[in-house]
C-alpha cells in the first residue's frame, strides 16, 4: 500500500510542478498580459475553468488549482471546476452510457457557471484563502527572459548551476522512468502522452531559461515553495483514503430511501478519490439508482483533482467542499423532486 500510494503521489506531484512549471513561464514571456487579462474578465475565467473541469480524469483539475494557487482565477473559478470536474468516472460513464454522461456534462456546464458566479459573489474578501507570500506571479520586468540563444545556452550549459542540474536530472528521470514504464502510467493513453509532451516542455525550459529565470521563478519559487508541500500532503491524503477504502464499504452506506442514498451520494464525494463515486456510476448504469443521485454525487466529488489544493490552502479546500456538497444536495434533490 505504501508503494502504491508514494507512486500515485509522485505522479500528481509531478503534473502539478510541471504545470506550475509551464505557467509560470508563459507569464514570464508574456509579462503577465495574459493574467491581467483574465484576472478583468470573470466569465473568462468560469468558461476556461469549467472546460478544463469537464476533461475526462484529474489533469484539468490540477491546471486549474495550478491557476488558483498563483490568483490567476478566483476562488469561483475554481468551485466551478471542481463542480464540473468528475475525474476518472467520467471515462467510465462515457463507456457506459454515453447518452447519458453527456446529457450530465452539459449540466454541470451550466451549474459549475453559476455556481463560481455566486461563490464569487459571496466570497467577497477571497484573499483569507491564500498566504499572498507564497502565492503571487514574482515578476521582474527588468529582467529579460530571453530563451532561445544558442550562445547563452551552450554557456549555462557549460557553466551549470545547481539548480539547473538538479531540475534538469530531475526531469530526465522522469522522462526516462515514463518511456520504459518503470513508473507511473503503462499504457500509452493520452494521459501518457499529456505527462510526456508536458516533461518534454519543461526539460526544454530548464535547459533554455536564462540564469536568473530558472533561479529566482522556477527554483526559488516554484520547487522550494511549493514541491514538497504538495507531495507530503498528496502522500497523506492518499494514505489515509486507501485505510479508509480498506475497512469501510460504501454500499453498506445505502439506504432503500432515495433521499438518503442522494445524501449519501453527495456527502461521500467530498473523499478526494474516485472510488466512492465509482459505486453510484455502476448503481446507475445497473438503473438501480435514478439520474438525479448520479448528478448530486458528480457535483460534489472531484476525483483526485482538490488534492494539490490542500497544499496551497485548507481553508479553501473545506470551504470548496462545503460549496460543492450544498450544491449537490439542492440541484439533486430539485431535479429528484420537479424533473424525474
Amino acid at each position: 500500500m505504501i508503494i502504491d500510494v508514494t507512486e500515485h503521489a509522485l505522479m500528481i506531484t509531478s503534473f502539478v510542478l510541471i504545470m506550475m512549471l509551464i505557467i509560470e513561464y508563459i507569464n514570464v514571456q508574456t509579462k503577465g498580459v495574459w493574467q491581467k487579462s483574465l484576472k478583468k474578465n470573470r466569465l473568462n475565467q468560469y468558461l476556461l475553468t469549467t472546460f478544463l473541469g469537464l476533461i475526462p480524469g484529474c489533469l484539468g483539475a490540477f491546471t486549474v488549482v495550478s491557476l488558483y494557487s498563483h490568483r490567476m482565477v478566483s476562488f469561483g473559478a475554481l468551485a466551478a471546476a471542481m463542480i464540473a470536474t468528475s475525474g476518472d468516472e467520467a471515462f467510465v460513464m462515457l463507456a457506459m452510457f454515453p447518452v447519458d454522461a453527456i446529457y450530465l456534462n452539459i449540466i454541470l456546464f451550466f451549474v459549475a457557471i453559476l455556481t463560481g458566479y455566486l461563490c464569487d459573489v459571496i466570497f467577497k474578501r477571497q484573499e483569507v484563502f491564500l498566504h499572498s507570500d507564497i502565492h503571487e506571479f514574482e515578476m521582474h520586468e527588468e529582467k529579460e527572459c530571453r530563451s532561445f540563444n544558442k550562445n547563452d545556452v551552450v554557456r549555462q550549459l557549460r557553466e551549470i548551476s545547481y539548480p539547473r542540474a538538479i531540475l534538469i536530472m530531475m526531469f530526465t528521470l522522469f522522462m526516462t522512468a515514463l518511456l520504459f514504464e518503470q513508473f507511473g502510467l503503462t499504457e500509452w493513453n493520452w494521459k501518457k502522452i499529456v505527462f510526456a509532451v508536458g516533461t518534454g516542455i519543461s526539460l526544454f525550459i530548464v535547459i533554455t531559461v536564462p540564469e536568473h529565470f530558472l533561479k529566482e521563478h522556477l527554483y526559488e519559487h516554484v520547487v522550494k515553495k511549493h514541491l514538497l508541500r504538495v507531495l507530503l500532503w498528496t502522500f497523506i491524503a492518499l494514505l489515509a483514503i486507501e485505510y479508509i477504502e480498506a475497512y469501510v464499504n460504501a454500499e453498506s452506506w445505502l439506504k432503500e430511501n432515495t433521499i438518503i442514498v442522494l445524501i449519501t451520494a453527495t456527502v461521500l464525494g467530498v473523499i478526494p478519490e474516485s472510488g466512492p463515486h465509482f459505486v453510484f456510476v455502476t448503481l446507475y448504469a445497473k438503473e438501480l439508482i435514478p439520474f438525479a443521485v448520479l448528478l448530486a454525487s458528480s457535483i460534489s466529488q472531484d476525483g483526485h483533482g482538490t488534492l494539490p489544493l490542500l497544499a496551497v490552502s485548507v481553508r479553501a479546500f473545506l470551504w470548496l467542499q462545503i460549496v460543492a456538497v450544498s450544491i449537490g444536495i439542492i440541484v439533486g434533490l430539485l431535479f429528484l423532486l420537479f424533473i424525474e
